[in-house]
């Protein structure tokens, strides 16, 4: 078991100002696989509050780009180094299977940092314009300053990573909170920034609950908020930063649709991509391809052949290397997906396989694939976060690209076919932050991620995502 006493506070281990504590269980067994503090109010106070004579009386804004580029280079070395410990520990925590876990939870977090690094190299930091009158404009990309970035508990290394590498790369500093279900992986991070020689109080750690959050979020000594999770919360959080004109990034839910076209080939590899879409880590990715739109003509075709590969995935114990599907977070979370599962099948949706409980103490759920399912009916509506695929008929192209873009949300989706130019010439008519094409991952590390709609406001990822953490300032220089 992984225990925890302190918070990380401007570069210290320092005793949190309550008792409380966070007991993290994990979701395969119940049992408990870690101990962190509960952060209070008083703790984000004092971790805001280095963070904030770490940026406006410290170093590390005034460093060099390429200095900061390569430290975060040093950090990602530093967390490669120790990449089995952390797959093994957001595994026990989260419920990842262990080869999932080293490559969508550890591997992403890796890429990210590098990403990171490579694009800082390339920033366009300071560039002169010709102005208006002749004269010349110096463009300059400042630091916001303090960041207060709080992440889910989904992929926990990995979103940190996704917040931590741009904000690092611009100058900022960041008062990291945790999700109470996996806090541990950010107890990891914090250990290998100082171990890379990151300066006291760029990076603060405060794992807590939602009032933890809200008093970040509110706090005056916070510039920026980046927060990814729930659209609910997420509203809240827009209306808080609004109005104290705050800088927010929201990376919020989705309800992605896999579109396959007329001709798509139905052989084993677009078949393992689609499961992998709408299954990875029990369903439980905001960009999980959980609506999968299929040609009426070959309808019984892709629902027979999506529930037969989903049958066979191996549901167990994530420790066990031939484990495909592990548990979801917690007890209700397993309640409250059984609960939108019979709902739909009330509705007139047919369960075509899954949905049992295996004989097993964890929260475990037989993965779900659903036909007969209409568009308009909450289980093809709401962001379920469970193993549950739906899958809706369409007649024509046209209908399909309608399909898809009747959504609230519009965070990610994915097209399936054998003419690749027609399948960019279909992605770029869905309403979606990214498409893939023949792909299940409609995300790339160097490039922007995020949603419109209800779905978030901002990127992360590539040039945009740093974009997210400066604030251009123009001096306007005489004339010759």
């Amino acid at each position: 078991m992984r225990s925890y006493e302190h918070v990380f506070v401007g570069g210290d281990w320092r005793s949190p100002a309550t008792a409380g504590r966070i007991e993290v269980r994990s979701p395969a067994t119940g049992e408990q696989v870690g101990l962190a503090p509960m952060a209070a109010a008083a703790d984000v106070d004092e971790a805001v509050r280095a963070a904030r004579e770490a940026f406006d009386s410290g170093p590390w804004p005034g460093w060099a780009p390429e200095d900061r580029a390569e430290l975060i280079g040093r950090i990602g070395k530093a967390l490669k180094a120790r990449a089995g410990e952390l797959a093994e520990l957001i595994s026990d925590e989260v419920g990842s299977p262990r080869a999932w876990a080293r490559t969508g939870q550890v591997a992403t977090a890796l890429g990210a940092l590098h990403a990171a690094r490579a694009v800082a190299d390339s920033y366009p930091w300071t560039e002169t314009r010709r102005g208006a009158f002749g004269n010349d404009v110096r463009v300059r990309k400042l630091p916001v300053g303090v960041v207060g970035a709080i992440v889910p508990w989904n992929a926990p290394l990995f979103i940190a990573a996704l917040k931590l590498g741009p904000a690092l790369a611009a100058g900022c500093t960041v008062v990291l909170k945790p999700a109470p279900e996996a806090p541990l992986s950010a107890f990891v991070l914090a250990e290998v920034a100082a171990e890379a020689g990151l300066p006291d109080g760029v990076l603060n750690v405060v794992p807590g609950g939602p009032e933890a959050g809200e008093h970040l979020v509110r706090h005056p000594g916070v510039d920026k908020i980046s927060f990814t999770g729930s659209t609910a919360v997420g509203r809240r959080i827009g209306a808080l930063c609004g109005a104290d004109m705050r800088r927010c990034t929201l990376e919020l839910g989705g309800k992605s649709a896999a579109v396959l076209l007329d001709d798509v080939r139905l052989d084993e590899p677009t078949i393992g991509q689609l499961v992998s879409g709408a299954m990875d880590n029990s369903g439980q990715v905001c960009m999980a391809l959980s609506r999968v739109l299929a040609p009426r003509a070959r309808y019984a075709e892709v629902v027979d052949t999506l529930a037969s590969a989903v049958a066979a995935l191996r549901v167990g114990d994530p420790a066990d290397p031939r484990t495909q599907l592990g548990p979801v977070i917690s007890e209700g979370a397993r309640d409250r997906i059984e609960g939108q599962v019979r709902a739909a099948v009330d509705a007139g949706a047919r369960l075509v396989t899954g949905g049992g409980r295996p004989r097993s103490p964890g929260w475990y759920l037989e993965p779900v694939v659903l036909s007969e399912v209409d568009n308009q009916m909450p289980v093809a509506r709401t962001e379920i976060f469970g193993p549950v695929a739906t899958v809706i008929p369409y007649d024509t192209e046209d209908e399909a690209v309608e399909i898809a873009n009747d959504s609230e949300y519009g965070l990610a989706g994915a097209v399936w076919t054998t003419d690749t130019a027609r399948g960019e010439a279909v992605a770029a008519r869905l309403r979606t932050g990214s498409v893939a094409v023949n792909s299940s991952a409609p995300m790339d590390l160097g490039s922007p991620f995020g949603g419109v709609r209800c779905s978030g406001i901002g990127r992360e990822g590539g040039p945009e995502g740093i974009d997210a953490y400066v604030e251009p300032q123009s001096i306007v220089l005489p004339v010759k």
